[in-house]
C-alpha cells in the first residue's frame, strides 16, 4: 500500500456509518475515491429502492476522501456544502460511489461525483445520483 492509501483507508476503517452500511473502500488515487455499496434491504425506502440517505452518505465520503487525497500531510477535511442530484430510483445489486477532485484550493476543495447501480453480472451501470461537493481543510 501507498501513504495515501494507508491514509484513506485508516480514515475510512474509522467512520462507523460506513461500517454500519456495508460499505467498502474500492479505488483510492489521487484525486479520486470509489467506495462501493451492496445492495441491503436494511438499507432500503418504502418502496424497495436503497435510501438516498445512504446514497447521499457513501457519495458525500468518497468526495470527501477524493479532497483528503489532495490535503497536505497532517492536514483533515470536512465537508462544508454538497448538493445532490437523485435522478432515478436506485435499484440495483450493488452501488459505486465515484468522487472527484475538480479543484483543490488551500482552503476549500470542490468535487464532484456520481453514484452508479450495477444489475447482476454485466451490463452498463445506470447514474443515479450527481453530486457537487464543498470540502473544507482543516489545518493542526
Amino acid at each position: 500500500m501507498t501513504n495515501l492509501q494507508d491514509r484513506i483507508t485508516t480514515s475510512f476503517q474509522a467512520q462507523g456509518l460506513m461500517t454500519t452500511l456495508g460499505a467498502e473502500l474500492a479505488l483510492v488515487s489521487e484525486g479520486e475515491v470509489h467506495i462501493a455499496l451492496p445492495f441491503s434491504e436494511r438499507l432500503s425506502q418504502q418502496h424497495g429502492y436503497l435510501h438516498a440517505g445512504a446514497i447521499t452518505s457513501i457519495l458525500d465520503s468518497a468526495c470527501g476522501y477524493a479532497a483528503l487525497t489532495k490535503a497536505s500531510p497532517g492536514c483533515d477535511v470536512v465537508t462544508a456544502e454538497f448538493k445532490i442530484n437523485l435522478l432515478r430510483p436506485a435499484l440495483g445489486d450493488r452501488f459505486l460511489a465515484i468522487g472527484r477532485v475538480q479543484n483543490a484550493g488551500r482552503s476549500l476543495t470542490v468535487c464532484t461525483g456520481e453514484v452508479q447501480a450495477f444489475s447482476g453480472t454485466g451490463g452498463t451501470p445506470k447514474v443515479v445520483a450527481l453530486m457537487q461537493a464543498t470540502i473544507a481543510t482543516i489545518r493542526p
